[in-house]
């Protein structure tokens, strides 16, 4: 293999496949990149964990096609020091990897490239997914999946495809993020539920901010999942097993609700937190005569209270939050200038949810209280 190629197209690569490259691992190989070089003048790399993979290519001129595993880091990190000038990358013997660029020479050891794993291909069938809709739906679910190693089925959401619409679904026991967008997706004649990791949405949410392309095209079969997007295909391994019942989670009915302004509850917030008990992050929420109060004190640190304006008229409510999760709301719908929060009594769960949702598209966070 012989290739040269521009460092912009090199290192912009190479940046996209090291969130999947295994670093610390007991497999050398997958500590590696594989490139494979096609008589077409076009450079394939790709990078795997096993549990999920990228694959990228991008333009170069091929003297000699052919396939070699490179160590990723350190490649990356050479080739990021290196001018702005085209770098020649030529295999040697013994799987010695010759890189020449400007005036510098340099060789890295590398590894044979039938070592590499397979790589799922990509299914001839797929489903064309609405990217910024995809979007929006892994950044506001995201913050409620579990990282709990004993709770499997939570480590990720659920993406839920109909022909009308799509849904992302997470909850990690004490809080629970739906986001629904109403759109037409062709090709969906029965519903479909794909359990999607959470390493595969940190991966997609990297990979949907690369380009303003209209969609995703999307697919699985019965282990891998399958996405692809501006000439990137992400595959991630499927959690098996049923996502709980969160039709049955999500609260029937309200008696009680007040608008907040999205702001001032994030700056009033950021501030009381800081006088929360560490470990618990609780803060109290006072709702009473059109006002929101808000109390954190912890034993060691002290006390704090704000006092916010609030569309509010019921008999009057205290219920206690853990702040982060009500943080994590706020941060979804930063750009929304207020939101709803209803209950049906103090001892129940929260429903906040903004009041200008963006067309067609619905999200609330349920959030269970925290028993004061």
């Amino acid at each position: 293999m012989e290739i040269t190629i521009t460092k912009h197209d090199l290192l912009r690569e190479l940046s996209a496949v090291q969130s999947v490259v295994e670093r610390k691992t007991t497999i050398p190989i997958l500590s590696n990149v594989l490139f494979e070089a096609a008589a077409n003048h076009s450079l394939a790399i790709t990078g795997t964990d096993l549990d999920q993979s990228m694959r990228t290519s991008c333009p170069a001129r091929v003297k000699t096609p052919g396939v070699a595993a490179i160590p990723a880091r350190k490649l990356y990190d050479y080739v990021k020091l290196l001018g702005d000038c085209d770098i020649t990358l030529k295999l040697l013997e013994n799987h010695w990897i010759q890189l020449r660029a400007g005036r510098s020479n340099t060789k890295m050891i590398s590894m044979a490239a039938s070592s590499f794993p397979k790589i799922p291909v990509f299914p001839a069938t797929a489903l064309r997914l609405p990217a910024a809709a995809m979007r929006s739906m892994v950044s506001k679910a995201m913050c409620a999946v579990s990282f709990e190693e004993s709770r499997y089925m939570l480590r990720g959401a659920l993406l839920i495809i109909k022909s009308n619409s799509m849904a992302m679904v997470s909850t990690d026991g004490h809080r629970l993020a739906f986001v629904d967008v109403t759109t037409p997706i062709e090709g969906v004649s029965v519903e479909q539920r794909i359990l999607v990791p959470r390493k595969a949405l940190t991966e997609l949410e990297s990979l949907l901010s690369t380009s303003e392309n209209e969609h995703l095209e999307f697919a699985n079969d019965e282990a891998t999942l399958f996405f692809r997007f501006a000439g990137r295909v992400l595959t991630s391994r499927k959690l098996t097993g049923q996502f709980p019942n969160f039709e049955a989670v999500l609260p029937k009915e309200h008696t009680i609700e007040a608008t907040v302004r999205t702001r001032e509850l994030t700056q009033a917030l950021s501030r009381v937190v800081q006088f929360a008990d560490d470990r618990s992050q609780t803060v109290k929420f006072r709702l009473e005569n059109n006002e929101l109060k808000i109390t954190s004190s912890s034993t060691e640190l002290g006390e704090s209270e704000e006092t916010l304006d609030t569309a509010y008229t019921h008999t009057p409510l205290t219920i206690c939050f853990n702040a982060n999760y009500v943080r994590d709301f706020l941060k979804a719908i930063a750009d929304t200038e207020t939101f709803s929060i209803k209950f049906k009594d103090s001892n129940s769960a929260g429903e906040m949810a903004p009041c200008q949702a963006m067309p067609d598209t619905k999200y609330r966070m349920i959030i269970m209280p925290v028993r004061g």
